[in-house]
Protein backbone atom coordinates (compact mmCIF):
# COMPACT_ATOMS: atom_id res chain seq x y z
CA UNK A 1 0.00 0.00 0.00
CA UNK A 2 1.50 3.36 -1.07
CA UNK A 3 1.60 6.47 1.11
CA UNK A 4 -1.39 8.09 -0.62
CA UNK A 5 -3.56 5.02 0.00
CA UNK A 6 -2.46 4.96 3.65
CA UNK A 7 -3.38 8.64 4.11
CA UNK A 8 -6.78 8.12 2.46
CA UNK A 9 -7.54 5.13 4.71
CA UNK A 10 -6.45 6.98 7.86
CA UNK A 11 -8.48 10.04 6.86
CA UNK A 12 -11.57 7.88 6.32
CA UNK A 13 -11.02 6.15 9.67
CA UNK A 14 -10.71 9.48 11.50
CA UNK A 15 -13.88 10.82 9.91
CA UNK A 16 -15.85 7.63 10.56
CA UNK A 17 -14.67 7.35 14.18
CA UNK A 18 -15.58 11.00 14.78
CA UNK A 19 -19.08 11.03 13.30
CA UNK A 20 -19.98 7.61 14.71
CA UNK A 21 -19.01 8.85 18.20
CA UNK A 22 -21.10 12.05 18.19
CA UNK A 23 -23.63 10.56 20.60
CA UNK A 24 -20.77 9.50 22.85
CA UNK A 25 -19.33 13.03 22.87
CA UNK A 26 -22.72 14.54 23.74
CA UNK A 27 -23.25 12.09 26.62
CA UNK A 28 -19.73 12.78 27.88
CA UNK A 29 -20.27 16.54 27.82
CA UNK A 30 -23.63 16.33 29.61
CA UNK A 31 -22.31 14.05 32.38
CA UNK A 32 -19.08 16.05 32.80
CA UNK A 33 -21.15 19.21 33.35
CA UNK A 34 -22.47 17.62 36.58
CA UNK A 35 -19.02 16.64 37.92
CA UNK A 36 -16.35 18.39 39.96
CA UNK A 37 -13.21 19.89 38.37
CA UNK A 38 -10.89 17.16 39.67
CA UNK A 39 -13.04 14.38 38.21
CA UNK A 40 -13.32 16.25 34.91
CA UNK A 41 -9.53 16.57 34.62
CA UNK A 42 -9.08 12.87 35.44
CA UNK A 43 -11.50 11.82 32.72
CA UNK A 44 -10.09 14.16 30.07
CA UNK A 45 -6.50 12.98 30.75
CA UNK A 46 -6.56 9.38 31.99
CA UNK A 47 -9.91 8.62 30.37
CA UNK A 48 -8.40 9.64 27.03
CA UNK A 49 -5.44 7.31 27.52
CA UNK A 50 -7.80 4.45 28.39
CA UNK A 51 -10.02 5.20 25.37
CA UNK A 52 -7.16 5.42 22.87
CA UNK A 53 -4.57 2.91 24.08
CA UNK A 54 -6.58 0.38 26.07
CA UNK A 55 -10.08 0.12 24.54
CA UNK A 56 -9.20 0.91 20.93
CA UNK A 57 -5.97 -1.05 21.27
CA UNK A 58 -7.38 -4.21 22.85
CA UNK A 59 -10.52 -4.49 20.72
CA UNK A 60 -8.68 -5.00 17.38
CA UNK A 61 -6.44 -7.59 19.08
CA UNK A 62 -9.50 -9.40 20.48
CA UNK A 63 -11.21 -9.36 17.07
CA UNK A 64 -8.09 -10.68 15.29
CA UNK A 65 -7.68 -13.41 17.92
CA UNK A 66 -11.34 -14.48 17.67
CA UNK A 67 -11.17 -14.54 13.86
CA UNK A 68 -7.84 -16.45 13.89
CA UNK A 69 -7.91 -18.64 17.01
CA UNK A 70 -5.12 -20.86 15.64
CA UNK A 71 -2.66 -18.04 16.35
CA UNK A 72 -3.33 -17.94 20.09
CA UNK A 73 -3.62 -14.74 22.16
CA UNK A 74 0.08 -13.82 22.19
CA UNK A 75 0.72 -14.51 18.53
CA UNK A 76 -2.52 -12.73 17.60
CA UNK A 77 -1.19 -9.63 19.39
CA UNK A 78 2.19 -9.76 17.67
CA UNK A 79 0.43 -10.54 14.36
CA UNK A 80 -1.15 -7.09 14.42
CA UNK A 81 2.32 -5.60 13.84
CA UNK A 82 3.96 -8.52 12.06
CA UNK A 83 5.13 -8.67 8.46
CA UNK A 84 5.67 -12.44 8.61
CA UNK A 85 4.09 -13.87 5.40
CA UNK A 86 2.88 -16.98 7.26
CA UNK A 87 1.08 -14.88 9.88
CA UNK A 88 -0.38 -12.55 7.27
CA UNK A 89 -1.59 -15.52 5.25
CA UNK A 90 -3.32 -16.97 8.34
CA UNK A 91 -5.12 -13.67 8.94
CA UNK A 92 -6.05 -13.42 5.26
CA UNK A 93 -7.55 -16.93 5.30
CA UNK A 94 -9.63 -16.08 8.36
CA UNK A 95 -10.65 -12.61 7.11
CA UNK A 96 -14.00 -13.78 5.62
CA UNK A 97 -15.12 -14.86 9.12
CA UNK A 98 -14.09 -11.50 10.58
CA UNK A 99 -15.66 -9.55 7.73
CA UNK A 100 -19.00 -11.40 7.74
CA UNK A 101 -19.28 -11.01 11.52
CA UNK A 102 -18.43 -7.32 11.39
CA UNK A 103 -20.71 -6.73 8.41
CA UNK A 104 -23.65 -8.41 10.14
CA UNK A 105 -23.04 -6.32 13.27
CA UNK A 106 -23.00 -3.07 11.28
CA UNK A 107 -26.09 -3.93 9.23
CA UNK A 108 -28.04 -4.74 12.40
CA UNK A 109 -26.81 -1.47 13.90
CA UNK A 110 -28.09 0.51 10.90
CA UNK A 111 -31.52 -1.13 10.82
CA UNK A 112 -31.97 -0.59 14.56
CA UNK A 113 -31.30 3.12 14.03
CA UNK A 114 -33.56 3.24 10.98
CA UNK A 115 -36.53 1.45 12.56
CA UNK A 116 -36.27 2.18 16.29
CA UNK A 117 -34.05 5.07 17.36
CA UNK A 118 -35.16 8.68 17.67
CA UNK A 119 -33.62 10.73 14.88
CA UNK A 120 -33.73 13.88 12.78
CA UNK A 121 -35.25 12.84 9.47
CA UNK A 122 -32.83 13.43 6.62
CA UNK A 123 -34.36 11.46 3.75
CA UNK A 124 -37.86 10.73 2.55
CA UNK A 125 -39.26 7.53 3.94
CA UNK A 126 -37.38 7.60 7.25
CA UNK A 127 -40.41 8.84 9.18
CA UNK A 128 -42.62 6.13 7.65
CA UNK A 129 -40.07 3.39 8.37
CA UNK A 130 -39.72 4.48 11.99
CA UNK A 131 -43.52 4.36 12.36
CA UNK A 132 -43.19 0.64 11.48
CA UNK A 133 -40.55 0.01 14.15
CA UNK A 134 -42.20 -3.26 15.18
CA UNK A 135 -40.84 -4.74 11.93
CA UNK A 136 -37.20 -4.27 13.02
CA UNK A 137 -36.89 -7.77 14.48
CA UNK A 138 -38.56 -9.34 11.47
CA UNK A 139 -36.19 -7.55 9.08
CA UNK A 140 -32.97 -8.50 10.89
CA UNK A 141 -34.18 -12.09 11.44
CA UNK A 142 -34.77 -12.54 7.71
CA UNK A 143 -31.47 -10.80 6.97
CA UNK A 144 -29.56 -13.13 9.31
CA UNK A 145 -31.31 -16.17 7.85
CA UNK A 146 -30.27 -15.12 4.32
CA UNK A 147 -26.67 -14.43 5.34
CA UNK A 148 -26.38 -17.77 7.14
CA UNK A 149 -27.99 -19.61 4.19
CA UNK A 150 -25.46 -18.27 1.69
CA UNK A 151 -22.46 -18.57 4.04
CA UNK A 152 -23.25 -22.23 4.76
CA UNK A 153 -22.75 -22.91 1.07
CA UNK A 154 -19.35 -21.19 1.20
CA UNK A 155 -17.93 -21.96 4.65
CA UNK A 156 -19.80 -23.05 7.82
CA UNK A 157 -17.37 -20.97 9.91
CA UNK A 158 -18.55 -17.87 8.07
CA UNK A 159 -22.09 -18.73 9.16
CA UNK A 160 -20.84 -18.95 12.72
CA UNK A 161 -19.14 -15.58 12.27
CA UNK A 162 -22.44 -14.03 11.17
CA UNK A 163 -24.18 -15.42 14.26
CA UNK A 164 -21.38 -14.03 16.47
CA UNK A 165 -21.84 -10.63 14.78
CA UNK A 166 -25.57 -10.66 15.52
CA UNK A 167 -24.92 -11.76 19.11
CA UNK A 168 -22.42 -8.93 19.57
CA UNK A 169 -25.01 -6.45 18.33
CA UNK A 170 -27.61 -7.50 20.90
CA UNK A 171 -25.03 -7.42 23.73
CA UNK A 172 -23.78 -3.95 22.78
CA UNK A 173 -27.30 -2.68 22.16
CA UNK A 174 -28.32 -3.89 25.62
CA UNK A 175 -25.48 -1.91 27.20
CA UNK A 176 -26.48 1.20 25.24
CA UNK A 177 -30.12 0.94 26.30
CA UNK A 178 -29.04 0.51 29.90
CA UNK A 179 -26.82 3.58 29.49
CA UNK A 180 -29.83 5.67 28.47
CA UNK A 181 -31.58 4.68 31.70
CA UNK A 182 -28.50 5.35 33.81
CA UNK A 183 -28.00 8.76 32.18
CA UNK A 184 -31.31 9.94 33.64
CA UNK A 185 -30.14 8.98 37.13
CA UNK A 186 -26.83 10.74 36.56
CA UNK A 187 -28.64 13.92 35.63
CA UNK A 188 -30.55 13.80 38.90
CA UNK A 189 -27.24 14.18 40.77
CA UNK A 190 -27.66 11.19 43.10
CA UNK A 191 -24.38 9.50 42.14
CA UNK A 192 -20.81 10.30 43.17
CA UNK A 193 -18.16 11.55 40.74
CA UNK A 194 -16.47 8.14 40.98
CA UNK A 195 -19.66 6.41 39.85
CA UNK A 196 -19.99 8.86 36.97
CA UNK A 197 -16.38 8.27 35.92
CA UNK A 198 -16.98 4.52 35.88
CA UNK A 199 -20.15 5.05 33.85
CA UNK A 200 -18.31 7.23 31.30
CA UNK A 201 -15.56 4.64 30.84
CA UNK A 202 -18.10 1.85 30.31
CA UNK A 203 -20.19 3.86 27.84
CA UNK A 204 -17.03 4.99 26.01
CA UNK A 205 -15.94 1.36 25.63
CA UNK A 206 -19.40 0.40 24.38
CA UNK A 207 -19.58 3.16 21.78
CA UNK A 208 -16.03 2.46 20.60
CA UNK A 209 -17.06 -1.02 19.40
CA UNK A 210 -18.98 0.49 16.47
CA UNK A 211 -15.91 2.39 15.28
CA UNK A 212 -13.48 -0.50 15.73
CA UNK A 213 -15.70 -3.02 13.91
CA UNK A 214 -16.39 -0.56 11.10
CA UNK A 215 -12.66 0.11 10.77
CA UNK A 216 -12.11 -3.38 9.35
CA UNK A 217 -14.17 -2.30 6.32
CA UNK A 218 -11.38 0.18 5.57
CA UNK A 219 -8.39 -2.11 6.11
CA UNK A 220 -7.20 -5.30 7.81
CA UNK A 221 -3.94 -3.54 8.77
CA UNK A 222 -4.37 -3.04 12.51
CA UNK A 223 -1.66 -0.32 12.86
CA UNK A 224 -3.65 1.90 10.49
CA UNK A 225 -6.81 1.18 12.49
CA UNK A 226 -5.04 2.14 15.72
CA UNK A 227 -3.79 5.41 14.20
CA UNK A 228 -7.09 6.39 12.57
CA UNK A 229 -9.30 5.46 15.52
CA UNK A 230 -6.82 7.00 17.97
CA UNK A 231 -6.89 10.35 16.17
CA UNK A 232 -10.69 10.09 15.96
CA UNK A 233 -10.85 9.53 19.73
CA UNK A 234 -8.76 12.68 20.24
CA UNK A 235 -11.20 14.63 18.05
CA UNK A 236 -14.16 13.29 20.05
CA UNK A 237 -12.50 14.42 23.30
CA UNK A 238 -11.96 17.88 21.80
CA UNK A 239 -15.64 18.02 20.89
CA UNK A 240 -16.50 16.93 24.43
CA UNK A 241 -14.51 19.80 25.93
CA UNK A 242 -16.03 22.75 24.13
CA UNK A 243 -17.67 22.23 20.76
CA UNK A 244 -20.81 20.21 21.49
CA UNK A 245 -23.15 23.14 20.80
CA UNK A 246 -21.47 23.68 17.45
CA UNK A 247 -21.87 20.01 16.55
CA UNK A 248 -25.54 20.12 17.52
CA UNK A 249 -26.03 22.77 14.84
CA UNK A 250 -25.55 20.00 12.28
CA UNK A 251 -28.40 17.63 13.22
CA UNK A 252 -27.92 15.22 10.33
CA UNK A 253 -24.31 14.25 11.05
CA UNK A 254 -25.64 11.23 12.95
CA UNK A 255 -27.56 10.26 9.81
CA UNK A 256 -24.32 10.47 7.85
CA UNK A 257 -22.65 8.14 10.34
CA UNK A 258 -25.46 5.60 10.17
CA UNK A 259 -25.70 5.53 6.37
CA UNK A 260 -21.91 5.15 6.30
CA UNK A 261 -22.38 2.15 8.60
CA UNK A 262 -24.89 0.71 6.10
CA UNK A 263 -22.40 0.99 3.24
CA UNK A 264 -19.47 -0.26 5.31
CA UNK A 265 -21.49 -3.24 6.51
CA UNK A 266 -22.40 -4.06 2.92
CA UNK A 267 -18.76 -3.74 1.83
CA UNK A 268 -17.65 -6.14 4.58
CA UNK A 269 -20.27 -8.72 3.59
CA UNK A 270 -19.35 -8.47 -0.10
CA UNK A 271 -15.65 -8.71 0.76
CA UNK A 272 -16.34 -11.82 2.84
CA UNK A 273 -17.91 -13.49 -0.21
CA UNK A 274 -14.86 -12.74 -2.33
CA UNK A 275 -15.88 -9.55 -4.11
CA UNK A 276 -12.75 -7.41 -4.36
CA UNK A 277 -13.45 -3.92 -3.02
CA UNK A 278 -10.60 -1.40 -3.56
CA UNK A 279 -9.06 -0.01 -0.35
CA UNK A 280 -9.96 3.55 -1.34
CA UNK A 281 -13.67 2.82 -1.76
CA UNK A 282 -14.63 2.72 1.94
CA UNK A 283 -13.00 6.10 2.73
CA UNK A 284 -14.49 7.60 -0.42
CA UNK A 285 -18.05 6.48 0.33
CA UNK A 286 -17.67 7.69 3.93
CA UNK A 287 -16.55 11.17 2.83
CA UNK A 288 -19.38 11.36 0.26
CA UNK A 289 -22.13 10.21 2.64
CA UNK A 290 -21.03 12.37 5.59
CA UNK A 291 -20.46 15.34 3.27
CA UNK A 292 -23.96 14.97 1.85
CA UNK A 293 -25.63 15.02 5.26
CA UNK A 294 -23.39 17.89 6.41
CA UNK A 295 -24.63 19.84 3.37
CA UNK A 296 -28.23 18.91 4.20
CA UNK A 297 -27.68 20.16 7.77
CA UNK A 298 -26.40 23.50 6.46
CA UNK A 299 -29.48 23.74 4.24
CA UNK A 300 -31.78 23.12 7.24
CA UNK A 301 -29.97 25.79 9.28
CA UNK A 302 -30.26 28.34 6.47
CA UNK A 303 -33.95 27.58 6.04
CA UNK A 304 -34.54 27.95 9.79
CA UNK A 305 -32.68 31.27 9.86
CA UNK A 306 -34.61 32.64 6.85
CA UNK A 307 -38.01 31.71 8.32
CA UNK A 308 -37.15 33.26 11.69
CA UNK A 309 -36.29 36.64 10.16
Amino acid sequence: MDIMSILIVIGGLVLFETVSSIDNAIINAEVLSTMGEKAKRWFLVWGLLIAVFVVRGLLPWLIVWMATPSLGPVQAFTAMFSSDPIVLEAIERSSPILLIGGGTFLLFLFFHWLFVEHKHYGLRGERFIQSKGVWFYAVISVLLALIVWFTLKTDPMMAFGAVVGSTAFFIVNGFKQNAEVQEKHLGEGHLSDMSKLFYLEVIDATFSIDGVVGAFAFTLLVPLILIGNGIGALVVRELTIGNIDRIRRYPLLKNGAMYSILFLGGIMVLDAFGFHIPSWFSPLITFIVVGFFLYRSVQINRLAESTSE
